[in-house]
């Protein structure tokens, strides 16, 4: 066997150790894995149905709990468009260009990363509440932000305003603009450059952000729950549906919806898998 041979397999098995040392780490990772995600996921299902499928079906098709339902797939689709536009145009804005501001604009999309999403409700509270800033004009021309419909969905779009342009802008500034500089030296006018060059470039990008800003959307809790009000078959999402449940002890009811987020989050999590695969280079 040649020296060098040798040489490397001495380096892998010094670098990974007694094998109780890699079985002991693997045990760890595998206990932890079942603590924290396998057992209460068991758990969830197991007491959405401890009553019979009758009783979880009956708690899924509630009159609130399908108004819950409506109210978060109408957040979703209102804030998942705002941002997917929004990360699009900024994405391209910071990536192709240098301009003053431009690091500002960078901190501000990651502003809700670093914001307690309960503290981004109560900032709307402050702004559009009835002792805010902006809430006496709102009563006076009798519009409702806060505890209501309106309040829910800006704090959707606040919670999710990052994903896809965190997403999309690592792959355009991975791209560069070289294909892009040679279809406008062609002709190529601005708007058709963008869809048929710099588009087709970032859709992986652009689709695992839209999952992600939809996942969210869908789960939001703390911000929704601040301006909410919880008035019950108008402003409860599916996530504080759930809460309402389980505080009145309808805990087949409440683990019932729970069991509905968790089947979300399960299809978003096979979907950016299979995004991530496709995404790879062949």
């Amino acid at each position: 066997m040649h020296p060098s041979t040798l040489v490397l397999r001495r380096s892998a098995r010094s670098l990974s150790g007694p094998a109780f040392v890699r079985w002991g780490l693997i045990g760890a990772a595998v206990l932890l894995l079942g603590v924290f995600l396998i057992v209460p996921l068991v758990a969830v299902f197991t007491f959405a149905f401890q009553k019979g499928w009758e009783s979880y079906v009956a708690a899924l098709t509630h009159p609130t709990a399908l108004a819950a339902m409506r109210l978060t797939l109408l957040a979703a689709v209102i804030a998942v468009p705002f941002n997917l536009v929004f990360g699009l145009a900024a994405s391209w804005l910071i990536a192709r260009f240098q301009f003053r501001g431009r690091s500002l604009l960078m901190t501000l999309i990651d502003l809700p990363f670093s914001v307690s999403p309960v503290i981004a409700g109560l900032i709307f509270v402050l702004l559009f509440g009835r002792q805010g800033w902006l809430g006496p004009w709102l009563l006076d021309h009798d519009v409702r932000v806060i505890f209501a419909v309106p309040g829910i969905v800006l704090a959707t779009v606040f919670v999710t305003f990052p994903f896809v342009a965190r997403e999309v802008l690592p792959v355009m500034e991975a791209q560069g603009s070289d294909e892009e500089e040679a279809a406008l030296t062609l002709g190529a006018s601005g708007w058709r450059t963008f869809l048929t060059v710099t588009l087709p470039k970032v859709k992986w990008g652009v689709l695992y952000g839209v999952i992600l800003c939809n996942a969210r959307a869908m789960g939001e809790f703390g911000a929704v729950s601040v301006v909410s009000g919880h008035v019950r078959g108008v402003t409860t999402t599916l996530p504080l549906h759930a809460e309402i449940l389980y505080n009145e002890y309808d805990l087949a009811g409440a683990f019932a919806v729970a069991s509905l987020l968790t089947l979300l989050a399960l299809v978003t999590l096979v979907v950016k898998k299979f995004v991530e695969w496709r995404s790879q280079p062949s």
